[in-house]
């Protein structure tokens, strides 16, 4: 029988995972995973799970092409709130990625201490990292300059997210798994039963949140927001009326609640993607120019990283992944879609069933590509992706946070405007006719430009 060992991503160069998997080695004990071989699998135990970083870098690239074509293609951007979209599952397939990649590391540790250690020292450093990155320190394309006042710094992103996430699934990997071994699903479920009751555990208490917790009104200041945008308002502070339990409408959610209760309103996304919806947005499911009389949270703060999704999170990356890990790896079975009744889709509150849904596409996702990398072997098609998932982190860092083009924006031709960024934007417009290429996002902060053109990008 051959086995499959998790190796160090580092031992062919400096290259750092976006989502720790199972490259990690820790002193505490070896990562491994046991598989029935096909005939041409080699027999190599330091033979990478090739399909993992396949996995990843296809998520990656999906990240980029959301990001990029979702302003001029809605509907493979984000939701405005309720439904799925493509864009929808790339956060889920990341956060999956951990959770198979965690199971792959600890699935043998001898030293419990040392490797706590060893993952949060990792968390942290991650942590600080999506700080720096998505915490308006670079101000991205459109604005060459950088720099953040620390009370209004973003504090939750999407690498924070994986960060805490990570953290949370190795803690319970490390912790909370007995010593059977998995021969039947009736010993897998004697192993894991420690996470499989903080899974469902954690859930009920999300829910029992999300319906039950009473929000008051709230108010937020409106000051910071660009003038126009005040104009429409007509005063700096700004009342939204909830007085409500159990809403899950934009206004009155209890994620938004304990989001600025704990976090602080300076300290969250200040564009929030329920601004595309049709009581904020003319052009919905894009962005634009609001309809008349729309309501004053339109332009409030939401952040869609923040607290209350990691309980679901925790379930996701916990319970679900262990199951792909013995349920789809070593019997190449289909993974289960499972929807939640009654509870909408939802990628902002990241409702259990939204958390279902996608977890079941990315277990059949990587379970297709396993077959196709690991199992048949055929790769050449799929390099491209096995390098950005093993080199995810700077890609995700140069291209997901627009650290390349906005250092490319930076060299141009007499003129700022005349830079390689921006004439690659004019030549979409002009090729798909369309001027939604040009006006969109400059590195997470609003443009004026688009403001006086009447949207929000």
């Amino acid at each position: 029988m051959a086995s499959i060992t998790a190796v160090s991503a580092d031992a062919g160069g400096d290259r750092t995972p976006l989502l720790h998997d199972s490259n990690m080695e820790y002193s505490g004990g070896e990562a491994e995973n046991t598989i029935p071989p096909p005939p041409m699998i080699s027999t190599n135990p330091k033979q990478r799970l090739v399909s993992l970083d396949v996995f990843r870098g296809l998520t990656v690239a999906l990240m980029i092409l959301v990001d990029d074509a979702g302003g001029a293609f809605p509907s493979i951007n984000h939701a405005p709130w309720f439904g799925l979209t493509l864009a929808d599952f790339v956060m889920p397939f990341f956060l999956f990625g951990v959770g198979v990649s965690v199971s792959l590391v600890f699935k043998k540790v001898e030293n419990r201490l040392e490797a706590t250690k060893r993952v949060m020292e990792r968390s942290i450093k991650l942590f600080l990292l999506g700080m720096i990155l998505q915490g308006g320190y670079f101000h991205g394309r459109g604005d060459l300059t950088y720099g953040i006042d620390l009370e209004k710094m973003r504090i939750m992103g999407v690498l924070q997210r994986i960060a805490i996430g990570y953290m949370l699934a190795s803690v319970l990997e490390i912790w909370l798994v007995n010593n059977t071994a998995v021969n039947s699903a009736i010993t897998f479920m004697k192993r894991y039963s420690y996470q499989i009751v903080a899974g469902i555990l954690v859930g009920v208490i999300y829910m029992g949140l999300l319906y039950g917790l009473y929000v008051p009104d709230w108010n937020f200041d409106a000051s910071s927001l660009m003038m126009t945008q005040r104009v429409l308002l007509g005063a700096n502070s700004q009342t939204v009326y909830c007085g409500i339990r159990g809403s899950l409408e934009p206004p009155c959610t209890a994620v938004g609640f304990i989001d600025r209760v704990i976090i602080g309103e300076n300290h969250l996304y200040q564009r929030p993607v329920y601004r595309r919806t049709k009581e904020c947005s003319v052009n919905s499911p894009d962005y634009g120019p609001p309809p008349p009389n729309s309501p004053a949270w339109c332009l409030a703060p939401f952040d869609p990283e923040g607290i209350l999704r990691y309980f679901c999170f925790l379930v996701r990356i916990s319970a679900f992944s262990l199951h792909v890990m013995y349920f789809i790896f070593p019997e190449i079975r289909y993974y289960i879609l499972f929807i939640s009744p009654g509870v909408p889709l939802s990628k902002p509150l990241y409702t259990l069933s939204y958390m279902f849904v996608t977890a079941g596409a990315s277990g059949v996702l990587l379970t297709v590509i396993y077959f196709i990398v690991d199992t048949r072997c055929i790769r050449k098609p799929t390099i491209l992706f096995q390098w950005m998932g093993m080199n995810a982190l700077v890609v995700y860092a140069l291209a997901a946070c627009e650290i390349f083009p906005a250092a490319v924006q930076g060299v141009y031709w007499r003129s700022p405007e005349n830079n390689l960024v921006d004439l690659s934007e004019r030549l979409l417009q002009w090729v798909f006719h369309s001027d939604k290429w040009v006006w969109k996002k400059a590195g997470g902060r609003v443009s004026d430009l688009a403001a006086e053109k009447g949207g929000w990008k």
